[in-house]
């Protein structure tokens, strides 16, 4: 994939020193002697908020933050509201209707779903919605969790079990479900590729169906689906509630994944440009506040308590700290900070939205039949991705060239089962894939 990518006459320098040095001294004193985002505000964003739409899940996390820590406020955004979805649905309906239609201006999202949107794949009459990806909220920290009734029988990575299992069930007249959150989303891109990895076609051995996150447990209790794939708080809670184990976090399928997004309606955007930089701005330093493990208790607090999750945050602080236990009697890592498998806002360049991961998710859509395969991707991908202004909002926010991704692709991936995701050549990925709905 190509890279989307002179001094007055009579003053001395005696006098130009002194008046340098008289202007840093009372900007330093009128800093002060404001209050923080007053110069954010005087550089004049052209609204002073707007409404986000989040799901409860960890990864929502920088925006909560973000608004609870005063950092959209800091940066000249005091009116900012970040409203609660009831499911990745009502988000895009929330997306479609915008803020002047009673609606959101953008979300916390499943990283396809505003090319699903963009293109009208998901849209009321396939009405397409421009859309825009500013940031990437996280990479790793979802899982695969499986119903109790099949602990013991190895499942991890390895699904192979299942798959005999599965087809032993189905001839005794068993339904079989998979549950995820959003077709063509991240959850449903996850289950997918486990169970095809192993042999399980996720269309044909089991029915692949739609669970609102804060219904996977409650649906798992009642024997509704043999498997899930979501975020955190969910699994854990899943776990303590003694109902099923987790299987495999999603870093172990691909090491330090790509995962949710900052989306926002491209429109808004254009329409404030200084407003959207203010956003990325506070989200990113709420990025780098939700990455430092001092503030991780803190961080599952705000978001578990009544105003956001609603959720014991136990079920939310283990594996924000990177202590997993899969809940199967045996494995269990405590591995924190440096895991592969821990959620990541910002380090590692885990807030840069790579065009080469947005590639991923369009190439894995055409194999599951959510996009056509003459789909122009390097087109769609500079309409939607705008890395562009995460580059300006870093900067400005005093990150160094020096810490900045040197390109829009993160080159060759390499996933659980040795297949290969080259940029540059896509199609020849879509084509290593056994179970497809490509023929």
């Amino acid at each position: 994939m190509r890279d989307m990518i002179g001094s007055k006459k009579g003053v001395n320098r005696r006098q130009v020193f002194k008046g340098a040095a008289g202007a840093a001294a009372l900007f330093a004193s009128a800093k002060l002697a404001l209050p923080a985002g007053a110069f954010a505000q005087a550089a004049g964003p052209e609204v002073k908020g707007t409404k986000l739409g989040y799901i409860a899940l960890t990864d929502a996390s920088p925006l909560i933050i973000a608004k609870e820590k005063g950092f959209f406020a800091k940066y000249g955004l005091p009116d900012m509201n970040i409203d609660k979805q009831a499911s990745w649905g009502a988000t895009r309906d929330n997306i479609e209707l915008g803020e002047a239609g009673g609606g959101i201006t953008g979300a916390h999202i499943l990283t396809p779903m505003p090319y699903l949107i963009s293109t009208g794949k998901v849209t009321k009459n396939n009405v397409k919605l421009p859309m825009y990806i500013l940031a990437r909220l996280n990479t790793n920290g979802q899982a695969i969790s499986v119903a109790k009734s099949y602990a013991g029988m190895g499942v991890t990575t390895d699904a192979k079990s299942l798959g005999a299992a599965f087809k032993k069930a189905k001839s005794e007249g068993k339904e079989l479900k998979a549950a995820m959150t959003f077709p063509g989303g991240t959850h449903d891109m996850w289950i997918r590729y486990w169970l095809s990895a192993s042999g399980i076609d996720p269309d044909k051995d089991i029915a692949t169906i739609v669970v609102p996150p804060p219904q996977m447990v409650a649906n798992m209790k009642v024997n509704a689906m043999e498997a899930f794939c979501v975020c955190e708080p969910w699994n854990l809670q899943l776990i303590h509630q003694k109902i099923g184990f987790t299987a495999l976090m999603t870093g172990e399928l691909w090491k330090d994944h790509p995962e949710k997004s900052l989306g926002l309606r491209a429109d808004w955007v254009d329409k404030n440009p200084k407003a959207a930089k203010a956003i990325l701005m506070a989200t990113q330093e709420a990025q780098m506040w939700c990455d430092k493990m001092e503030n991780k208790e803190e961080m599952c607090t705000i978001i578990g308590g009544r105003d956001w999750f609603k959720v014991p945050v136990p079920d939310i602080l283990d594996r924000a700290k990177g202590i997993i236990d899969y809940g199967d009697g045996g494995r269990k890592a405590t591995v924190g900070v440096e895991s592969p498998l821990m959620m990541k806002f910002w380090r590692d360049h885990a807030s840069y939205p790579f065009q080469s991961h947005e590639l991923w998710f369009l190439t894995e859509n055409m194999r599951w039949g959510y996009q056509p395969t003459d789909l122009d991707t390097k087109a769609i991908v500079k309409a939607v991705n705008r890395e562009d202004l995460w580059r300006d909002a870093a900067k400005s926010l005093g990150v160094s060239d020096a810490d900045l991704p040197k390109s829009t692709s993160r080159g060759k991936e390499t996933f659980f089962d040795g297949k290969v995701f080259d940029p540059e050549n896509p199609m020849a990925y879509l084509k290593s894939q056994t179970i497809s709905r490509v023929s």
